[in-house]
């Protein structure tokens, strides 16, 4: 008798604005089952929901050594999207779970959000958005990203997209990566520096590195004194990555003139002194969320679950 091959998705967006994904799986003749919160909330309950099911297809949601312990027939973890920081990948290597993402599948969707967040936090666009909604006619001076320097700090799928758009602005590019893509310098399209020396002399910075253990924090206090005073930051990437505590400091002492931060150390962000600053701008963790961009990466998830299945090596393998 042939197996059903079970695939369990926990991501609350696979699917849902695009319905192609599910279709790719149901034409390999996949069972799909779609977990609710109340379920995947709960690490008894997940873990019972993974009990026959051969394949995962995970948002931000916590992959746990609980989560996993019943997960005999389990053969892929397949995030959807990039970052895998929520996924216990020690547990799963020991399980022998392959664990694949969707790099750069959402690239076009963030790198568009960065410059819509400099431009925010640049022009104060949501603060006169307030303002004229009160019946208020502010006159708000702002500043230009128009020939400024921009930082990039990690030169990866989404970073490479942040640079090639800030051609459009004439923009000098300053890169700081561990693995720096020689690409980047051959074309002219931005010079690699030491993070010290991007800091110190960039206008507007925008983070796309991955969070571990040597990018926990890696913008604190020090960090942030070493930075312009004129200086916008942005973070798109994942929260963590910037010391939150530090960043408020900065900014209310005038040592950084503005933020935007679309990711935070814990989501959902409800209450935070940096949502009284008038020098800060927040967004719900929605960069990597477009149409096109959750098609695209719905569609890779899908076809990584079956290449696993099919006992394929898929595209993008953790």
């Amino acid at each position: 008798m042939l197996h059903l091959v079970k695939v369990v998705s926990s991501s609350p967006t696979f699917g849902l604005y695009s319905n192609d994904p599910v279709s790719l799986l149901e034409s390999k003749g996949y069972e799909i089952e779609f977990l609710y919160r109340e379920i995947t909330s709960n690490e008894e309950k997940f873990a019972e929901a993974l009990r026959d099911a051969d394949a995962l297809i995970v948002g931000v949601e916590k992959i746990t050594p609980t989560v996993l312990a019943g997960a005999e027939k389990l053969k892929v973890i397949a995030k959807h999207g990039a970052g895998v920081d929520n996924i216990d990948l020690a547990e799963a290597g020991k399980r022998k779970i392959v664990v694949t993402n969707a790099p750069g599948a959402n690239r076009h969707a963030v790198a568009d959000m960065v410059f819509g967040l400099f431009l925010s936090i640049a022009r104060s666009i949501p603060q006169a958005n307030q303002d004229v909604k009160r019946n208020k006619w502010p006159r708000i001076i702002g500043n230009e990203i128009f020939q400024k320097k921009l930082g990039v700090i990690g030169t990866g799928r989404i970073g490479q997209e942040v640079i090639r758009r800030a051609q459009g602005f004439q923009m000098k590019v300053l890169c700081y990566d561990l693995y720096p893509n020689e690409n980047i310098e051959q074309l002219g399209l931005g010079k690699y520096v030491s993070l010290e020396e991007l800091l110190k002399e960039s206008d507007f910075i925008t983070i796309h590195t991955d969070l571990n253990d040597a990018t926990n924090a890696l913008i604190g206090e020090a960090e942030l004194l070493a930075m312009k005073k004129s200086a916008f930051l942005i973070n798109t990437a994942r929260g963590g990555i910037i010391d939150e505590r530090a960043l408020y400091q900065a900014l209310v002492n005038g040592e950084l003139k503005g933020a935007a931060l679309d990711v935070f150390e814990q989501e959902p962000l409800l209450e935070a002194p940096l949502l009284s600053l008038p020098n800060f701008v927040a967004t719900p963790h929605m960069a990597g969320y477009t149409e096109e961009a959750l098609r695209e990466v719905g569609i890779l998830t899908a076809q990584n679950v079956i290449d696993v299945i099919e006992k394929r090596q898929p595209a993008f393998i953790v």
